[in-house]
């Protein structure tokens, strides 16, 4: 009898335990990978990238039933507004967990459009700080709707994921939205985003096929937005920070000798500021290894480090140079002013920044501390 009144109290217990009924499903969300922001006649544009649901359990190889991704788009006075309608038209309710980058045009830049937008986001309790931040002069739909080469899954596109490409070239360096508020927060409240384009660079047997492209970097400040640098104007960037993996330079060692390309790895900087009355000029300490793998004719260790440094030197003061075209501290010489001798540089700031021109980096002294040739001599393999 007894054993009959337990299972009668298990059981009635049991009916007030808490269920799952209030839990959505899985596979009956929406999963947003990306977001896109444009701006048109005084109103934000709204660009949700929607990815689906086996692209997310399948990372390797997306599904060949179903688009990769559908991109959705709204207009509204703030980013908010444009999200709702957005919402009125989804089947299923949308999960934000997963969102890993936000792509601005270049009018989003413009006129402090986009912090509200990075607001928004920062706000938000199902967002994260790591969402990766890029700017475009494409059309914004356009590069959401790239797919990756191999038609791999877009979770594991190098927008969604920019750290596995620049292991072996950090080109351009990716940021997140904490990069973002940290470089806005901080002397010179100017921060780099990366710059995307769109490529056909690949192809296959039927078609040329298109592919996100790495080519500068925008620059945002808290006035609004600065300007773009591309391609060589922007190449001087990756050697003035420690964050970069590898690099290249490409010389020849007289005028009459074939190309060379070397990769720079092991990059160490350090920047001296050196203060005399109210005049400051700054020291570039940089450090590297180099590899050459393949070259013709015969050449010294010596030859080759002086090239090597003379070809960094270059493109660090042509793209401080572009920069102060911009009227931008590219290298952000400003904090270094700031963490070395705060004194002078409240003297000195306007807005966060300090005076600069084209002889502001005094000095450039760039170290091979390692040379390697890819193979015993620094003579080529095969003789002609």
């Amino acid at each position: 009898m007894k054993l009959y009144f337990k299972l009668l109290t298990i059981i009635g217990l049991t009916t007030l335990l808490a269920g799952c009924l209030d839990m959505t499903e899985p596979q009956r969300m929406y999963y947003i990978n990306a977001v896109g922001v444009d701006f048109e006649e005084n109103e934000y544009v709204v660009y949700l990238q929607i990815i689906n649901f086996a692209d997310v359990a399948k990372s390797i190889q997306s599904s060949t039933d179903v688009a990769p991704a559908e991109v959705g788009r709204a207009t509204g006075k703030t980013i908010e507004e444009a999200i709702y309608k957005l919402y009125r038209s989804l089947d299923q309710e949308v999960f934000w967990g997963h969102m890993r980058y936000l792509v601005f045009s270049e009018r989003a830049m413009e006129n402090e459009h986009i912090i509200p937008v990075i607001d928004t986001f920062i706000r938000f309790r199902d967002t994260r700080y790591q969402i990766w931040v890029y700017c475009t002069k494409n059309p914004v739909n356009e590069v959401l709707l790239v797919t990756p080469i191999l038609r791999n899954s877009l979770s594991s596109s190098k927008l969604s994921n920019p750290i596995n490409p620049t292991e072996q070239e950090t080109f351009i360096e990716p940021k997140d939205l904490r990069d973002i508020i940290i470089g806005l927060n901080e002397p010179s409240h100017e921060v780099t985003i990366p710059y995307v384009s769109i490529k056909e660079d690949w192809q296959t047997a039927e078609e040329q096929v298109e592919e996100t492209y790495f080519s500068g970097f925008g620059v945002l400040s808290k006035d609004g937005f600065k300007g773009f640098l591309q391609d060589n104007a922007a190449r001087g960037n990756q050697w003035m920070h420690n964050r970069t993996k590898r690099g290249e330079i490409t010389f020849q060692i007289n005028a009459n000798s074939d190309s060379l390309t070397a990769s720079i790895e092991k990059i160490h900087i350090d920047v001296k500021p050196l203060v005399k009355k109210e005049n400051v000029t700054f020291e570039v300490e940089l450090k590297i290894n180099a590899t050459i793998n393949g070259f013709s004719g015969k050449t010294s260790e010596q030859e080759l480090k002086h090239q090597i440094t003379t070809e960094i030197k270059k493109e660090i003061q042509q793209t401080f140079h572009e920069g102060l075209k911009l009227d931008v501290d590219i290298f952000r010489l400003s904090e270094f002013l700031y963490r070395d001798n705060v004194k002078t540089w409240k003297k000195l700031e306007k807005d966060g920044k300090i005076p600069l021109d084209e002889n502001s980096i005094s000095k450039i002294n760039v170290e091979v501390a390692k040379i390697n040739p890819g193979r015993k001599t620094f003579s080529e393999t095969v003789q002609e």
